[in-house]
């Protein structure tokens, strides 16, 4: 069951609002996933970014949670960089004010945070790591480019079964800036809204 607050925030996701052109950028990942159901697959996505400490987590999280909310089974979501940092803290504190419930684990320069969508499913673990860390998926997977730069600068992610790039645009731009909450709400508006159409879109 997933955590009340968190699903009225999907149940109020508008998702006419995503443009014709941008479907057909969603479209791959529908298709990849909807293979995998019809084949009675494990559903593997690793979202990869540049720094895996931004998008590709608000990514990896909505995906998990929208996929839960429209009952798809064997979804694992993962996340991942071309190199490591740091999951940035107010990514982190985005999702919790959408109902998440979020937990650090370990306090280093790399933290480890549990992000819980639901009462009874195993967290989601969030750090920053390689497409190459064990803690992903070997083979089998889909990857998503979640930004320009991993798209363009990573031409070959070993394992990958299927590469899809979705991208958005960076909210580290507002980083310091009085903008900066209202600009994180709005890229994970975005990101949650449009996992929210891929996984309404696939046939169970």
């Amino acid at each position: 069951m997933i955590f009340s607050k968190l699903s009225e925030k999907i149940d109020s996701l508008d998702t006419s609002i995503i443009s014709e052109e941008r479907k057909a950028v969603l479209q791959p990942l529908i298709d990849f996933a909807q293979s995998k159901v019809d084949a009675k697959q494990i559903i593997n996505l690793n979202f990869i970014c540049t720094h895996n400490s931004r998008r590709s987590h608000l990514s990896q999280a909505w995906a998990q949670v929208t996929g839960s909310y429209f009952g798809i089974e064997n979804l694992f979501c993962y996340s991942a960089g071309t190199e490591a940092t740091a999951l940035f803290p107010v990514a982190a504190k985005t999702l919790e004010n959408s109902g998440f419930k979020v937990e650090i684990l370990s306090q280093e320069e790399n933290p480890i945070y549990s992000i819980k969508y639901s009462e009874n499913q195993h967290p989601i673990i969030g750090f920053s790591k390689t497409i190459t860390s064990d803690f992903n998926p070997e083979s089998g997977f889909a990857a998503i480019m979640t930004c320009s730069s991993a798209d363009q600068g990573c031409p070959f992610i070993a394992g990958a079964e299927k590469r899809i790039p979705i991208t958005y645009e960076d909210p580290k731009v507002s980083d310091g800036t009085p903008q900066q909450a209202e600009k994180y709400e709005e890229r994970s508006n975005q990101i949650a809204t449009e996992m929210k159409f891929i996984f309404s879109q696939i046939k169970l």
